[in-house]
């Protein structure tokens, strides 16, 4: 999916929106636990009554982990179904993944090959050989983790050096000049509680889009976050996972996902 398609999806349907699923079985609606394949079930309830709103689906990777091989297989058939029957829909794998250059590409080969996902996070601090495996995909994205919005970010992401620059501006840079990270094959992970410094990010990135979590359950503000981060393609998706997928644990669950995510399509129409 290249970077007009994804703003032609934006401009459609008035949104910004990335829905996260994940999806734990222990806090799925209890009625669901009867069916052949919970989690998938639950996912396809979440996805059909999200798909007009959003669009981004971003299935964590440790949730589907957790329940062994059954939770991978709930992780594929949420892919296909994504894709057969919603394909607009630009689906981001948050797997986190960052290793020497030959595992980095046995991880880009499953993701990009095998799960036919659009995009996956990685982490970069093992340095280019880490990342520039899964910059060989015609259409795909790496979603570089930048400035992210857990408490222990501040440990070593804030870290500033001699010249002035802090780490997280490092990583940014060199992914931009040295890895060939450009805006039509990476985006940047920067939380939304951070959102005061997606201005001085905008300065090093002005074009790529920054994918945005930390709305919802962990208070960022999207007033904030498109103040200082949209562009003139929007430039954001932002994900929303536990306030709009666990609004409700009745047989209603979906329809109060619906609810939630009418709310934030509602607020992001009003910026685009």
């Amino acid at each position: 999916m290249t970077r007009e398609d994804i703003y032609g999806n934006i401009l459609r349907k008035k949104s910004f929106l990335c829905v996260g699923l994940d999806t734990d079985i222990r806090k799925i609606p209890q009625h669901l636990l009867s069916e052949e394949d919970p989690i998938f079930s639950f996912n396809r309830s979440i996805i059909d009554s999200t798909a007009d709103l959003c669009i981004a689906y971003k299935p964590n990777l440790a949730f589907y982990e957790a329940a062994g091989w059954q939770g991978l297989r709930s992780l594929e058939s949420t892919v296909e179904y994504i894709r057969s029957r919603y394909p607009d829909q630009f689906i981001i794998a948050d797997a986190k993944r960052g290793d020497i250059g030959n595992t980095s590409g046995m991880y880009a080969r499953t993701f990009f090959e095998q799960m036919d996902f659009d995009a996956v996070t990685v982490a970069p601090y093992m340095g280019s050989d880490s990342v520039t495996p899964f910059l060989g995909y015609d259409g795909k994205w790496v979603i570089l983790l930048a400035l992210t919005s857990n408490k222990g970010s501040a440990d070593f992401q804030n870290i500033v050096s001699d010249s002035g620059e802090r780490l997280y501006q490092k990583v940014i840079r060199t992914s931009r000049e040295q890895w060939n990270g450009t805006p039509d094959n990476m985006m940047y992970v920067v939380g939304a509680t951070r959102a005061d410094m997606l201005g001085d990010i905008r300065r090093i990135i002005p074009d790529n889009f920054l994918l945005v979590p930390g709305i919802g359950a962990q208070g960022g503000s999207l007033d904030e976050v498109c103040r200082y981060g949209l562009n003139d393609h929007c430039g954001l998706i932002v994900n929303s996972s536990r306030a709009i997928i666990y609004a409700d644990s009745s047989e209603s669950f979906a329809e109060a996902a619906r609810a939630e995510a009418l709310k934030v399509q509602g607020q992001m129409a009003a910026h685009i």
